[in-house]
């Protein structure tokens, strides 16, 4: 009598379990709909996400600076034992990545380089944030249009730059390890601030 008990209550367990496992469905109606296939990674959406990573973090942290913190570094806060006489400004820091950016990428894409650029700090006549941040933004849409550009097929390509030749892929993805170098350099311009960078501030 025991072990019909028992035979009975894993029966009525296992109905139980099989019934929560099903999902309810209205009488008479068709199965769910499957949700569609996303479209396989190719070479151009994978270094175009990288490139959004970087852009989302540092235009977010540029924006994040007010402007009239945008010609410091940290040379002014006299820091004992430190040394920051030949650092760029944050202004620079930023007009620097951007004009990287479009050295690098308009050599993939044929574009011109903005008026102005004589060197790797940008324009001299961008003075204000607004200016600065649209320098920023446009190169980061030219970095788009270069990842766009990029196949399977044509990732090896030798394209010229400067005096020289690289790979096509190689053009497209530098500017993002270089962007994050700055990036974490301006973390700490930033901090020095009291300003928590909107990538370390919760939700």
């Amino acid at each position: 009598m025991k072990h019909l008990r028992t035979i009975f209550l894993l029966l009525v367990l296992c109905l139980t379990v099989g019934a929560v496992a099903q999902p309810p469905q209205a009488s008479g109606s068709a199965p769910a709909a499957q949700q569609p296939a996303q479209p396989a990674p190719t070479v151009a959406s994978v270094v175009d996400r990288q490139i959004s990573t970087i852009e989302k973090q540092f235009v977010d942290l540029a924006e994040a600076m007010p402007e009239d913190k945008f010609n410091f570094t940290p040379e002014s806060l006299n820091i004992k034992g430190s040394e920051y006489k030949t650092v760029r400004t944050f202004a620079f820091e930023v007009k620097h990545v951007a004009t990287a950016n479009y050295f690098f990428w308009s050599s993939v894409t044929g574009d011109k380089l903005p008026e102005g650029i004589k060197g790797p700090n940008g324009p001299d006549d961008l003075k204000s944030k607004a200016e600065i941040i649209k320098f920023l933004k446009d190169s980061f849409a030219l970095g788009h249009k270069a990842a766009a550009s990029l196949t399977t097929e044509n990732i090896v390509e030798m394209l010229p730059f400067r005096q020289n030749k690289a790979p096509r892929l190689q053009l497209v993805t530098s500017p993002v390890p270089h962007a994050f170098d700055h990036y974490g350099q301006l973390v700490e311009y930033l901090r020095m601030n009291g300003i928590v960078p909107p990538a370390s501030r919760g939700n």
